[in-house]
């Protein structure tokens, strides 16, 4: 569904939007115009200091990939080079080998849309995201850029996730552990391992659950799951890496924020995705989604 406002006061265009669009960063305004997603009294404009008048109707096109999978896939940015967007839970970020004839993943669905537009577009994984993870991530448009990216990724990029555990975790703790996969594709922790670190900071608890704020230095395969499984605190709804519950029907992690310099420009950007709702009826509070800023 679009969104609309009515314009109360005069202003500029970008400043307008800045200020209704309270979710949304500098860089992810402009992305609207550059989309030509704004339009004023059903004219679609461009530029950035257009002057509204009172009673201007401002409208925002929904940004929503269609897709016959998931109808909700969310683009948070694109410009030539990259393309940033909300993954759902419980869709591959890729196939794998099991279902490598699948499209229902958001590679295949995402190199749909950007061949919708240009025939000869494509684009390139970066980084993944758990099938049952949700949030933030980020697909480039050329090798180039996706080398550019991909080369020192651990140190140049920050990454914020929120996840829900089982029991009251300490206030804050770095974890520290080495990491392997077995032929399944299970991680455990070994002395033989590539080193995995992931901070973490409880923001609520209540009498079951904790709510903590991540950061992860590296980037293992299912890293803070399994180091918070090992710490006794695994992540509600995982039922892969032993916590059986069915409160939940889904993986309660959640990839926040990404930061990273642009690729081309170098400029700095972030990149938001607030909390499910889930994570605010899990956890009792409706105003859990504000700490994802």
């Amino acid at each position: 569904m679009n969104r609309c406002f009515i314009v109360e006061k005069e202003s500029l265009l970008f400043q307008y939007l800045k200020e209704k669009l309270t979710n949304l960063s500098k860089n992810n305004v402009k992305s609207l115009f550059r989309r030509k997603m704004v339009s004023v009294n059903d004219n679609i404009v461009t530029e950035y200091h257009y002057h509204l008048n009172i009673n201007d109707v401002v409208t925002i096109k929904n940004n929503v990939v269609e897709s016959s999978f998931f109808a909700d896939i969310k683009i948070i940015y694109e410009d030539k080079f990259i393309l940033v967007v909300d993954k759902p839970s419980g869709i591959l970020s890729i196939a794998t080998e099991k279902n490598k004839d699948s499209d229902a993943n958001l590679y295949s669905i995402l190199s749909r849309y950007v061949k919708s537009q240009n025939s000869n577009c494509k684009i390139f994984i970066v980084h993944r995201l758990d099938k049952d993870t949700s949030g933030v991530i980020l697909f480039a448009k050329s090798e180039k850029v996706k080398k550019i990216l991909q080369e020192n990724w651990n140190a140049s990029v920050n990454r914020i996730y929120y996840a829900v555990v089982i029991g009251h975790t300490k206030d804050a703790d770095t974890l520290v552990s080495y990491l392997e996969e077995d032929k399944n594709l299970m991680t455990y922790s070994s002395s033989h391992g590539k080193l995995a670190i992931t901070h973490y900071e409880r923001i609520k608890e209540n009498s079951q659950f904790s709510l903590l704020k991540i950061k992860i230095d590296t980037g293992r395969r299912n890293q803070i799951r399994v180091q918070l499984r090992d710490i006794k605190h695994p992540i509600l709804g995982d039922t892969k890496y032993g916590n059986k519950d069915k409160i939940v029907k889904r993986l309660m992690l959640h990839a926040s924020i990404l930061d990273i310099i642009h690729p081309i420009t170098r400029e700095k950007i972030r990149f938001e995705s607030r909390l499910p709702e889930i994570f605010d009826k899990v956890m009792g509070n409706k105003g859990v989604k504000n700490f994802c800023r």
